[in-house]
């Protein structure tokens, strides 16, 4: 089994855990890879659902590490991988002078990416008919394993320790959708000045696409080096039953958004999440895909993961088959545009941990 195809499996079907406390602690609720554990195989560090449904019936099992801190991956008791967990991050011990620990400003994703959700609020959670099915935004707050706005100041502070003490390389600053035509972009702009005045760390802002492309231009002036607007679904019958709110932002805007912001950011800066296995058919992901990168945008398209606690938990994870099938083309697709994810200076596509995507495009470069 190639690491792409192992990759794909363990992404789609989850793994168990017989010492759930080993390596670096999992994730749970809140924005991004949820309900995952981050994992290292070979050189590649990837996120792999360890507390959704599928995960608990899931054939692959993951042993406690042995004394060299891998740890053997079996499938039916055959060991198909040793795997290695990236350790706690050190800023993780640290608290602001108001005793709020570090860990609930931004959290460590894959191994060396730093991320946040700057308000953790939305006004599409807030609404059972507007919510997005998959979203788990919320949970994480409700658990009090965060804070609903964090400042630009302590954003700053936590992005500064997190370089020095665990050699962080890129910052992803996500954040739920207020009530303002800018969608996020001016709460981004603004924490991503004090983040830039405090360490030299290239950032990715992502929100919805602002009502006035000029933000693009002032997210950029305030230090944001890359910026994604998540589409989630490329079909208007699958946005509108999964995601009823956000679908209120036409496609047709999305796409003149993308337009103005590659202009700003340049080819391959700008990029867009597609989730595979809500409904989407792998033909419609590679049409927009195609199109997307006759643009200058990198579509990082990601396995569904049924997060616990959302409308769509005991929605099916797509098969690693189904993925391949997209995964295979896009790969030649993105860098036949002349984009690699790592030419990305920063966020999910040059993370890559989300998605085996990256392993494909090293199939057609090499």
């Amino acid at each position: 089994m190639s690491s792409s195809e192992l990759i794909n499996e363990l992404q789609t079907r989850g793994m168990r855990l017989v010492d759930p406390r080993a390596g670096h602690e999992s994730r749970r609720g809140g924005a991004g890879p949820s309900d995952h554990k981050a994992v290292t195989i070979g050189a590649t560090t990837v996120m792999v659902p360890v507390h959704t449904a599928p995960a608990f019936e899931s054939p692959f099992l993951v042993e406690a590490p042995a004394e060299d801190g891998l740890s053997r991956v079996t499938r039916e008791g055959v060991e198909v991988a040793r795997v290695r967990f990236p350790g706690r991050p050190r800023f993780y011990d640290l608290k602001t002078a108001e005793g709020i620990p570090y860990s609930h400003i931004a959290t460590l994703h894959s191994r060396n990416v730093l991320a946040t959700t700057v308000l953790q609020t939305c006004i599409r959670y807030e609404s059972r008919k507007k919510t997005c099915q998959f979203c788990a935004i919320g949970q994480s707050l409700a658990a009090g394993r965060t804070i609903a706005h964090k400042t630009p100041e302590q954003l700053a502070e936590v992005a500064k320790a997190a370089v020095e003490l665990d050699g962080i390389e890129h910052m992803v600053m996500t954040t739920g959708t207020p009530a303002s035509l800018d969608r996020g972009a001016a709460v981004l702009a603004e924490s991503a000045r004090a983040i830039k005045a405090a360490v030299n760390i290239p950032i990715q802002g992502q929100c919805e696409p602002p009502a006035d492309d000029v933000w693009h231009e002032r997210m950029a002036d305030a230090g944001i080096d890359a910026l994604g607007m998540h589409l989630e679904a490329v079909t208007p019958e699958v946005r509108a039953r999964i995601m009823p709110g956000k679908a209120s932002v036409p496609l047709e805007k999305y796409f003149s958004s993308f337009e103005a912001a590659v202009k700003v950011f340049g080819r391959g800066q700008v990029s867009t999440y597609i989730l595979a296995g809500l409904g989407d058919s792998a033909e419609a992901i590679l049409e927009t895909s195609q199109k997307l990168c006759s643009m200058g945008v990198y579509p990082f398209v990601v396995p569904f993961v049924p997060i616990s606690g959302t409308p769509l938990e005991s929605h099916p994870a797509p098969k690693a088959e189904f993925m391949a099938s997209i995964l295979r083309p896009l790969g030649e697709m993105i860098v036949e545009a002349g984009m690699k994810s790592s030419d990305i200076k920063a966020g999910c596509g040059r993370c890559g941990a989300c998605s085996a995507l990256s392993t494909y495009e090293k199939l057609k470069v090499v």
